[in-house]
């Protein structure tokens, strides 16, 4: 079956090259039909298609079989490729998929040995296509955002690069599988791609920050040494050089980020999984406690059907109920998620954590009174 990572899918394919191809500067061999051909395949799909490892395959085996005799400064021309790619094209197509590929030093140019009808079957398994379309559905929580227009169009380069036979139809698929986010995300794409470059480079980064219930927007200078999407939501994690500490920043409050242009040394002992293991969620806590919540049967049986956090345990109750116990830190995010369950849950410790939830309820209580 096809190897969508072995066919160059990924931005930088790895195929060995097991002897190197003679480089020539044309082929004066290479008929009219090979330059209509080529001609006729590049004129829609310049810059697009021609760039697909499977698109390019598909057009050298063709070229192959009419004999043309294409070689790899001709092809990496037309295809608006590298040398280097094209000789990786070939180098898979004799090495993995066993094509009789040769080269003839007489007429400058790649052929087969002997005749072949087909291409070898280059189709994706089940859980492949499955995977592409779960992906595809799970970007959709960004329609209507500034991200919907780029994973669009990722999307779409992908699915031009599969065979056009697969064992299981997209289209079948779209309709059996569907992905339903809950708030999309807000966010600012120019920002998105900003941030990361700046953190890919070790560049520093400023920008205006306003947190929840603050009038004002305040500066900040960061080092960034992560991008995050935590419960649905994107977050920027460095070192705050004003506050000397690591501070976890939400994209869609961030305005007006700059590249400092200036150079840092990310830490090599940073982990996000040390910074937020003892987290609920995103906010950072150094101190976790033994949480104890009591769930009604219902809550209990949704409660079980996740997997809140990797301490989480939950004791079932002959009655239907069930003990949740998480060993966390006491934060913001943890307190709205347990009122979410509403009367269906009961803090029964810490005390001071059961005091915070009773006074959230009592207050909530008093607006509908």
């Amino acid at each position: 079956m096809y190897n969508a990572g072995a066919a160059g899918l990924s931005p930088t394919p790895r195929w060995d090259i097991k002897r190197p191809m003679p480089r020539r500067e044309s082929n004066p061999y290479r008929s009219k039909a090979t330059r209509a051909s080529l001609s006729e395949a590049r004129t829609p799909n310049r810059g697009r298609s021609a760039r697909l490892p499977l698109y390019r395959i598909m057009q050298i085996h063709q070229l192959m079989q009419q004999k043309e005799y294409p070689n790899c400064q001709v092809l990496s021309k037309e295809f608006e490729v590298s040398y280097k790619t094209v000789q990786r094209d070939i180098d898979f197509m004799r090495d993995q998929l066993r094509l009789p590929i040769d080269y003839d030093t007489v007429r400058h140019g790649f052929c087969y040995t002997r005749e072949v009808k087909n291409l070898p079957s280059l189709s994706l398994q089940e859980g492949e296509v499955v995977a592409l379309l779960v992906a595809q559905r799970a970007a959709e929580q960004y329609r209507g955002t500034p991200f919907e227009k780029s994973l669009k169009t990722a999307f779409s380069k992908l699915v031009e690069g599969l065979p056009s036979r697969s064992q299981i139809s997209l289209q079948d698929l779209a309709q059996a599988l569907s992905f339903r986010p809950h708030g999309p995300p807000a966010g600012d794409l120019h920002s998105f791609q900003m941030l990361s470059a700046a953190l890919l480079s070790s560049h520093e980064v400023a920008f205006f920050y306003r947190k929840p219930g603050d009038e004002e927007r305040n500066e900040r200078r960061i080092q960034p040494y992560h991008l995050g999407c935590i419960g649905g939501q994107w977050y920027l994690i460095g070192l705050d050089l004003a506050r000397k500490a690591v501070r976890t920043f939400a994209l869609a409050r961030i305005t007006k980020p700059k590249n400092l242009k200036r150079r840092f040394e990310r830490p090599k002992d940073f982990s996000l999984d040390e910074l937020l293991g003892r987290s609920f969620s995103v906010f950072e806590s150094k101190s976790p406690r033994k949480v104890r919540i009591l769930l009604d049967p219902l809550a209990a049986a949704l409660a079980g059907e996740r997997r809140w956090h990797a301490s989480q345990k939950i004791t079932p109750r002959k009655d239907g109920s069930a003990e949740l116990s998480l060993n966390v830190g006491l934060a913001p995010d943890l307190e709205s998620w347990i009122l979410g369950w509403g009367p269906r849950a009961e803090v029964i410790a810490p005390a001071s954590l059961r005091r915070s939830i009773g006074a959230a309820l009592t207050k909530a209580a008093s607006r509908y009174r």
